[in-house]
C-alpha cells in the first residue's frame, strides 16, 4: 500500500513539474518531462526483481522499440493541430498512438513468442 501511494505521489509530483514549466520562457521543457523514466524505473525493478535478467533484458529492448508509438504520436500531433481543434488533434494522436501500440504488440509477440 506504500508504495503504491509513493508512486502516485511521484506521478502528481511530474504533473505539477510540468504545469509549472509550461508557465517559463523554456516551456518546451515541459515536453521532455513525460518522458523521465519513473514508470520504467518502476517496471524495470519489478520486473528485475520478481522475473530473470533475461526477462528484464527483454523488457529492456521492448522498451526501445515502445519509442515507436510515442513518436508516431507525437508526428501525427505536429501535423493534426494544424487541421483540427486541439482536443480533437489530441484524440486522434492519442489514437495512432494506440494504434502504432497494438502494431507493435502483434508483430512482437508474432516473432518473440
Amino acid at each position: 500500500m506504500i508504495g503504491l501511494v509513493i508512486k502516485a505521489l511521484i506521478g502528481a509530483l511530474m504533473v505539477v513539474a510540468i504545469g509549472l514549466l509550461s508557465k517559463t520562457r523554456n516551456y518546451y521543457i515541459a515536453g521532455l518531462l513525460p518522458l523521465f523514466p519513473t514508470f520504467a524505473l518502476i517496471a524495470h525493478y519489478i520486473v528485475g526483481t520478481e522475473r530473470s535478467i533475461d526477462a528484464l533484458r527483454t523488457t529492456i529492448i521492448f522498451g526501445l522499440w515502445a519509442v515507436l508509438p510515442y513518436m508516431v504520436y507525437l508526428i501525427s500531433l505536429y501535423f493534426l493541430i494544424g487541421w483540427m481543434k486541439l482536443p480533437y488533434a489530441l484524440l486522434t494522436g492519442v489514437i495512432c498512438w494506440s494504434l502504432a501500440a497494438w502494431l507493435l504488440i502483434s508483430l512482437w509477440t508474432r516473432f518473440h513468442a
